[in-house]
């Protein structure tokens, strides 16, 4: 699969450089002013798994390769970029290239770091991004409209369906309505529409600090969310919980490889079947795939060892049709 990779994205001094940094253990620049980050800092971030090290340690293997996300840290947005306000198009062009959206809502009081709107509501604040997201998309897609319209005007059949489906989402867009239903459709997906996106919210603060109303708009739209006092001691595990909560969102798992050599882990979509898993591994074998030796993870730990789960009658022989589950522990077996 591609490269997974989270833009993080909130006003200015929400919190996200230090979301960034916390996820990363890189120095960036965090200052107390907005557009403090222009440039999208990238930094790839290993995915907490103990199923890989518990493998690692029972293989004695040489090399442990955790799952990575890519974390891009994108500068503050502000009301008005989708019209070039603030970053303006700089931001929103940033997140067209990321798998999901990280939106860091502030949640903690005090007047000690400026709030660029003047007080704290993160319910309005969660408004204003994705009203800015959605007027940006607006934007792609009226210009997409007018390019397949004449399309349709030099009789080009297959540019009908595309304008009625793009019709349907400028709507949606203009009613602020969600249009992730139609985020499959392969036209969306060229346009890379951010409001097409999936989200996860991190609401910055301690649970006293979230309101009760954001907590009912996230579950009205069915949002994941993370809550973290970015300034607390239980940062770290917050942000397990994040990174966890975007394989979630994105319906991702892993499975496992293990030897002496390399014991590593290996992300892919949920449902993928097992020549998809093998072509995660090297393209070639997803082609030349025959079958594949499995065994879950908590099996292979509890027998202690590959030659001992076969005993047990642990291992099984999948072909084409197998639907690889989380925490699978695989060998394959290729052309």
């Amino acid at each position: 699969m591609k490269k997974l990779s989270i833009g993080i994205v909130g006003l200015p001094n929400v919190g996200k450089s230090t979301l960034f940094k916390l996820l990363t253990d890189q120095e960036v620049n965090i200052a107390n002013y907005p557009f403090c980050t222009i440039d999208p800092n990238i930094g790839i971030v290993t995915v907490p798994d103990a199923r890989l090290d518990s493998l690692a340690s029972m293989s004695a293997s040489k090399k442990t390769v955790p799952a990575v996300v890519e974390f891009c840290d994108i500068a503050g947005l502000v009301k008005g970029a989708s019209a070039g306000e603030g970053l303006g198009n700089k931001f929103l062009s940033h997140i067209r290239d990321v798998s999901a959206i990280a939106m860091v809502l502030r949640c903690f009081g005090g007047t000690e770091i400026t709030h660029v709107e003047n007080s704290v509501d993160p319910v309005r604040d969660m408004d204003i991004i994705n009203a800015e997201l959605a007027l940006k998309d607006l934007e792609t897609v009226m210009k997409r409209l007018e390019s397949a319209g004449g399309d349709v005007r030099s009789g080009k059949k297959e540019a009908v369906a595309i304008v009625a489906l793009l019709t349907k989402i400028k709507e949606r867009l203009s009613a602020g309505e969600d249009i992730r239903a139609f985020a499959d459709e392969p036209e969306v997906r060229g346009l890379q529409l951010l409001t097409a996106k999936k989200q996860i919210y991190l609401l910055n603060g301690t649970e006293a600090d979230v309101p009760a109303a954001l907590k009912t708009r996230l579950s009205s739209i069915g949002a994941s969310y993370v809550v973290a006092d970015l300034s607390g001691a239980g940062a770290a595990n917050a942000l397990a919980d994040l990174i966890r909560e975007a394989y979630r969102t994105l319906e991702l798992i892993s499975f496992f490889t293990t030897g002496e050599d390399e014991t590593r882990a290996w992300t892919i979509r949920r449902g993928a079947k097992a020549p998809e898993a093998a072509g995660a591994i090297h393209g070639d074998f997803e082609q030349k795939f025959i079958r594949a030796e499995v065994v879950a993870s908590d099996a292979l730990l509890g027998a202690g060892g590959w030659t001992q789960a076969k005993a047990k009658g642990k291992m099984r022989l999948e072909g084409k049709d197998y639907v690889v589950s989380d925490g699978d522990v695989m060998v394959i077996r290729h052309g």
